[in-house]
């Protein structure tokens, strides 16, 4: 059974910092590349970030580009994304899941950018 559990979402001030989080389990995590993905309130789920099987090629949205930073653990099955700078607009609830992938979401984390 795929399995996505994303943690480390909350309330921080613009300018702030947070650091997600996501265990993956039920595929061959090593198999896959990875992403995060989010959806604002009233707008479609959209991409954030990508990072290939091996880690060592990544790809971010232009809004996101220079500030946030994905990675992964292939010993740890997780993907974690590093948000820096953080604006109003990534006021979001952040989900990880295989590239692609159209199904198997996880809960998701809520992250609230406000003063």
């Amino acid at each position: 059974q795929v399995q996505f559990v994303e943690s480390g979402g909350g309330l921080v001030q613009p300018g702030g910092s947070l650091r997600l989080s996501c265990a993956a389990s039920g595929f061959p995590f090593t198999s896959y590349y990875m992403a995060w993905y989010r959806q604002a309130p009233g707008k479609e789920r959209e991409l954030v970030a990508r990072i290939s099987s091996s880690g060592y090629n990544t790809y971010y949205a232009d809004s996101v580009q220079g500030r946030f930073t994905i990675s992964r653990d292939n010993r740890k099955n997780t993907v974690t994304l590093q948000m820096n700078n953080l604006k109003p607009e990534d006021t979001a609830v952040y989900y990880c899941n295989r590239y692609g992938a159209r199904g198997d979401w996880g809960q998701g984390t809520q992250v609230t950018v406000s003063s």
